[in-house]
C-alpha cells in the first residue's frame, strides 16, 4: 500500500454534504422557530 500524503484526498463530496446538512439545519431551526411564534400568537 502506498502511504497516505496529509492533505492529498479528494473531499468535496463530504464538503457538499456538510453544506446541504447546514442549510437543512438552519431551515429546521427556522421553521421551529416560526412555528412557536405562530402558536404564542394564536393560542394565547
Amino acid at each position: 500500500m502506498a502511504e497516505h500524503q496529509h492533505g492529498s484526498m479528494n473531499i468535496r463530496t463530504q464538503e457538499k454534504t456538510f453544506e446541504g446538512f447546514v442549510k437543512m439545519a438552519a431551515r429546521a431551526v427556522i421553521t421551529i422557530i416560526v412555528l412557536v411564534v405562530l402558536l404564542a400568537i394564536f393560542n394565547a
